[in-house]
This record gives structure tokens, sequence and C-alpha cells, in this order.
């Protein structure tokens, strides 16, 4: 009986937690319905089998942008400016899997070898190879930059989603496209990683 109970016990607690998270099905990351996904959803980024070897993407199966360079931010207020990574190329800047799709240069189609596709991500999410003007990302965000800005908060421990800056929304200490937004949950909309419900999200890193 005791067994039971424990079976009963754990598939609540795994039924509960599908109820917790956010789906891609139905997103604007679910291409599924594209004749050219195959009626599924993951494979468009990952594949299980012979996926391509890159940093920070498991078993990823897209084609990368071979733009030369982005045109990034920049600005006289940016404090982070040298140390900021052009993600083309870079090893540690996971943004560059976000700009496959869009920055408009690789067709939704390129995964799996494809690499002659034609539909590309439209419209305000085709943020394209200048990005001067969204917000900068593969930079080094750390204490001593919120020291000098003074604007933003010790990310080591300003609390944020359940660790600090630096440990939940981080990635090898830069801030990135992943920071704010998660690609496989589309709960708060946008694929943000929080509600910005008067600002939340923002102002989770800047103090102001």
């Amino acid at each position: 009986m005791k067994r039971y109970k424990l079976f009963f016990t754990l598939i609540a607690l795994f039924a509960f937690a599908n109820f917790s998270f956010g789906q891609i099905t139905g997103s604007g990351h679910d291409f599924s319905s594209n004749a050219w996904a195959n009626n599924e959803i993951c494979i468009v980024c990952h594949t299980p089998h012979n996926g391509t070897a890159t940093a920070n993407a498991p078993l990823w199966n897209r084609q990368l942008s071979s733009v030369g360079s982005y045109t990034l931010y920049s600005s006289p207020t940016f404090d982070a400016a040298g140390s900021v990574v052009d993600p083309v190329g870079s090893s540690t800047s996971n943004s560059r899997l976000c700009l496959s799709c869009h920055d408009g240069t690789v067709a939704l189609e390129n995964f799996g070898g494809t690499t002659t596709g034609s539909a590309y991500v439209p419209g305000y999410a085709n943020v394209g190879t200048d990005i001067s003007n969204d917000h900068p990302i593969s930079f080094t965000y750390d204490p001593a930059l919120a020291t000098t800005d003074g604007g933003l908060y010790d990310p080591t421990t300003r609390p944020a989603l359940g660790g600090t800056i630096s440990s939940t929304m981080l990635f090898s200490g830069q801030l990135e496209c992943a920071s704010c937004h998660d690609v496989h949950d589309n709960i708060n909309g946008s694929f943000l990683r929080m509600s910005n419900t008067g600002s939340a999200l923002c102002l989770t890193c800047h103090n102001k």
C-alpha cells in the first residue's frame, strides 16, 4: 500500500510540475505547423543525433550567422564597453544562438544541414545585424561594473529568480539575451523570464 501511495504522490507532483512551467507549444517559437519543420518543435534548434559541436548549445542543429560582425550598442554612459564581446564566432556569448534566427540573415528552415531556406523571422523580432539600438549584450556584469556605473545593483548580492543576478541570470559572468528571455517559456509574454509589470524585470538589475 505504501508503494502505491508513493507512486500516486509522484504522479501528482509530476502533473503539478507540468502545469508549473511554460511551454513552447503554441508560442512564437513553435514552428511545427510549417511543412519544413516536419511537425516537430525541437528540431529547428536541437537534434538528438549528429548535432553540431557548439559552445553553450546542447545538440545544436541550426546554421549560425556568418556575418562579419554586429554593430553593437554604444553610449558615453555605457561603462561596460571595454568588456563587450561581439557574439559572432564567440565561444562565450550564447546570444549568437538567438541571433541565428533574430538577426535576419539565417532562414528559419536552415537547420539539419539545410542552408537554402527562404522564411525569415518577421517584424520587430528581426533585430537585424545593427543591434546598437537594443539593450547591450555579451558584456561582463560584475561588482566592479555596478560600482563604476552607480545605477546597477551588485549582481553577486541582488536577489533574482530564486538566486542572485550572478547565479541565475548571467552566463560565464556575462549578460546575454537569455538573461532576460527564456526561449523555452512564454508564460510571461515576449519570452521574458519574469513579468515586467511595473518594470520589475528592468529593476532587477537597474537601481532607479
